[in-house]
């Protein structure tokens, strides 16, 4: 940033003078009003007493605050998520500086609403001469299809992005417009909760804008284009393998929006519809997060997979508002970035208040020859985002980074197929403050700006945005980018910025007592999620009890001991270790910690996070915290290390347990999670009953049962002596006030099956409760001097027959005639 002779001079001591020590000549806190300076000099200090002068305290703080808010992402090609990297150090824009952005990009909004419009109606601006026909059909996101076929309310736009930089100089540019998916917006949310987490009323003191009226207008605009008053709105994901997945289930959870995927939605006659366990409900919106080409198999690219089918019959018949319209992308490639300062003139009759980074397009002879003629001190780049010939990168190569063969291919390329290529100018950035290897040191930043429509049809500018810090060249890449970094962007006042909620200025909403609508792919989650949180919890107790003996039984280290045995061979069944032959300490250490094992612990529980990951939006952060949980590794461990790091991962079960018998709505979410767990421990009790529990079994075998089943203490307090067959046999499986007991778990899913929605209007039991209802019955009437294996046996398959059944009512698809009354 250009220096300034109005700015103060640099006082020793504290962070803030040491940054400017280090940063470029004049560069003055990324900002280039002097009166910024004395805010930006106060929040260093602060953040330094904060963290008693180390800059590596306050990073990891805020770090930990972010992994508290269940912050990540992924890059291309990453199998797990990463860490969510924010800087600690906010950038400061004063509210004069402000307004001229929230002018510019509200003006850009409404031209690009206005040229997209255009482009799927008359498209006057093509016959008119003021934007290439190619410019439009070169593009892989325009679709042909969309002519004709307006979106309710006539709004292309509801939501608006824009990366844009700042100059040496102070000048703001725009570098792109990003129309298709609002990548970033929830990450910017993210970042100020966890910065106002980490440094306490710091950003309050400096009069911060508050981001929640932003997302107040937001809801409220996208609901004011909807057919009905109180409109049922769904956040559509490509799913939890995305990028910014994360992003999305917190934006859904915070916005009281249904998060949904392709395979939850179905087309009615021409209205969409949300599979859920109560059949069929209407969506009247969505807020998309994928690509049009994804939207419909039928309509736009038939090899997807994660789209809806007719969704496009759904969107012509103006019944739905999807945000954004289909086809809105056409306007983000780079090459119709050249004609945005004249259409502009053509469609609003002004100059862009915000000018984009001077872009030329090669389809044009006397543009051509201008990036050809300067091509060292320009950045050539694909027209339309598409790998093209001569580009090593479809994103952006500096001229003067190509060797003479890598130019001559180039300028080749380009005189062959001149429409697929632009130039654009060098774009030199201001930097702001960021810790990097613990010490303050300048980046360079862009930041990422929304625009929002509000409930009147106006455009509202988010008061913040989603600023990167470059830790690359790559400044237009489309968010994070290996080894970049994020930070908070606040707006400051010169007056102390009131409270606000997202309750916004309507005050609050009627009160109800329901707990929304579960979609079926939401309760078959939660269902395997209890299923497989039991399974671990088992396999676990297994484990200790291997390793560890039990209270009164000395079974022995050696698979000699016929109770040994079947502990180990029950491992092996379940596929925690390749098989029962071995020495017992290594064995566990393989059911414990070997990924390859599809039954270890490591295994289930990166099942349990992935199932996790799909309900975020349902989860709360203590729950999340405990799945993601590094678990012990172990090569040659001893036994005492496989006793004690079973022991801690039982009680990390039992926090799980404990989180949702305490912390969980009753409501149907909580009723499948539950049925998961109560249908999982009862399978396993049979199994357990039928190993340690048959007619021959031993004192050995008996005691281990009652501490697989958790019983030991209250067997102890009801019989004077040594466990006998029959009694362990009525408390294991038939006492109905045991927790752990067989006939407890099959109370409890029957209790949970007769309160979930029916649909049926005769008053008649589904198959799921006529089963659970059996089988309740078929156990009331026995005891443990009764019970028989012949029984255990027919409970097991009852059991597995009701799972089929709860998985046939509530998981699958509803079929359409089903449900044809139950629409609403």
């Amino acid at each position: 940033m250009a220096a300034d002779a109005a700015a103060p001079p640099r006082a020793a001591g504290g962070w803030a003078d040491a940054y400017l020590a280090a940063a470029p000549a004049g560069d003055l806190f990324a900002d280039a009003s002097p009166a910024m300076a004395p805010r930006w000099r106060t929040m260093l200090e602060r953040l330094s007493a904060q963290a008693q002068g180390d800059p590596v305290t306050l990073a990891d703080h805020v770090g930990r605050q972010a992994i508290d808010l269940g912050m990540a992402f992924r890059l291309t090609g990453d199998e797990q998520e990463r860490a969510w990297p924010l800087g600690p150090v906010p950038l400061l824009i004063g509210a004069d500086e402000w307004a001229h952005i929230e002018r510019g990009l509200a003006q850009r909004a409404d031209l690009l609403e206005r040229v997209i419009a255009d482009i799927y109606s008359t498209q006057s601006l093509v016959t008119d001469g003021n934007l290439p026909a190619s410019i439009v059909t070169g593009s892989a996101h325009y679709w042909r299809v969309m002519n004709g076929a307006p979106p309710p309310q006539g709004h292309q736009l509801h939501f608006y992005a824009a990366d844009i930089g700042r100059g040496p100089a102070g000048e703001w540019r725009v570098l792109s417009d990003r129309v298709r998916t609002p990548v970033g917006v929830g990450y910017a949310l993210e970042n100020r909760l966890a910065l106002s987490r980490a440094t306490g009323d710091l950003l309050g003191a400096m009069n911060t804008r508050r981001l929640a009226p932003f997302f107040d207008e937001l809801r409220r605009g996208l609901a004011a284009d909807c057919a009905r008053s109180d409109p049922r709105i769904g956040l559509l994901t490509p799913g939890r393998f995305n990028q910014s997945y994360a992003e999305q289930a917190h934006l859904a959870r915070y916005l009281g929006l249904l998060l949904v995927e392709g395979e939850d939605l179905i087309v009615t006659d021409g209205q969409l519809f949300v599979r859920t366990i109560q059949g069929l409900k209407r969506i009247d919106g969505l807020w998309r997060w994928m690509d049009s080409r994804f939207l419909d198999p039928l309509a736009f690219d038939s090899k997807t997979r994660i789209g809806v089918p007719d969704l496009y019959d759904a969107c012509a018949r103006g019944g739905l508002m999807v945000s954004n319209w289909p086809g809105a992308g056409v306007i983000e490639s780079r090459a119709f970035a050249a004609f945005l300062p004249q259409l502009a003139r053509a469609v609003l009759g002004e100059e862009l208040i915000l000018p984009n980074i001077a872009t030329w397009w090669c389809g044009q002879g006397k543009e051509r020859a201008y990036v050809r003629d300067r091509l060292d001190q320009l950045v050539v780049g694909s027209a339309f985002d598409q790998d093209v010939a001569g580009l090593p990168d479809a994103h952006f190569t500096p001229g003067s980074a190509l060797d003479g063969d890598q130019r001559d291919a180039l300028l080749d390329a380009m005189a062959r197929r001149p429409m697929d290529y632009v130039g654009q100018e060098v774009v030199k950035l201001s930097t702001t403050p960021a810790i990097v290897d613990g010490r303050l040191t300048p980046l360079p930043f862009t930041l990422r700006v929304f625009v929002a429509r509000d409930a009147l049809g106006q455009w509202r500018v988010m008061p913040g945005a989603f600023a990167r810090l470059a830790g690359h060249g790559d400044i237009r890449a489309a968010l994070m980018g290996r080894g970049d970094m994020s930070a908070d962007m606040c707006v400051i006042d010169s007056q102390p910025v009131p409270p606000d909620t997202l309750l916004g200025s309507g005050g609050a909403p009627a009160i109800r007592r329901v707990g929304g609508m579960l979609p079926a792919k939401a309760a078959d989650n939660l269902f395997w999620l209890g299923r497989y949180i039991e399974r671990t919890e088992m396999t676990l107790r297994l484990i200790r009890a291997i390793v560890g003996g039990s209270i009164e039984a000395d079974i022995g280290p050696s698979l000699a001991s016929p109770t040994m045995a079947r502990l180990v061979g029950q491992l092996a069944l379940w596929g925690a270790i390749p098989g029962s032959r071995g020495a017992v300490g290594p064995l566990c250490a393989i059911a414990l910690g070997d990924a390859q094992q599809s039954g270890s612990v490591r295994t289930l529980m990166g099942r349990v996070a992935n199932i996790g990951e799909g309900l975020r939006d349902r989860l709360a952060s203590d729950v999340w915290r405990l799945v993601r949980l590094p678990l012990p590794r172990f090569d040659g461990a001893v036994t005492e290390t496989l006793l004690d790091a079973s022991s801690r991962m039982i009680e990390r079960i039992s926090a799980l347990s404990g989180l949702a018998a305490e912390n969980m709505a009753r409501t149907d979410a909580w009723r499948f999670h539950d049925m998961g767990r109560r249908m999982e421990r009862a399978i396993n009790g049979c199994r357990l009953v039928s190993l340690f529990g048959s007619d021959g079994a031993s004192a050995a075998d008996l005691t281990v049962l009652l501490d697989l089943q958790d019983s030991q203490i209250s067997y102890r307090t009801r019989y004077l002596t040594g466990p006998a067959l029959p009694p362990v046999r009525d408390l294991v499986a038939l006492e109905p006030h045991n927790p752990r007991a067989i006939a407890y778990q099959a109370a409890r899913l029957a209790e949970h099956i007769a309160a979930l929605p029916t649909l049926r209007a005769d008053g008649m039991p589904e198959e799921p409760l006529r089963r659970a209802d059996a089988l309740v019955a078929r156990l009331a009437p026995l005891t443990g001097d009764m019970l028989t294996m012949a029984d255990i046996a027919d409970v097991e398959n009852r059991l597995l027959g009701l799972s089929d059944a709860i998985g046939q009512r509530y998981f699958l698809q509803v079929r359409k005639t089903e449900t044809m009354d139950l629409l609403s």
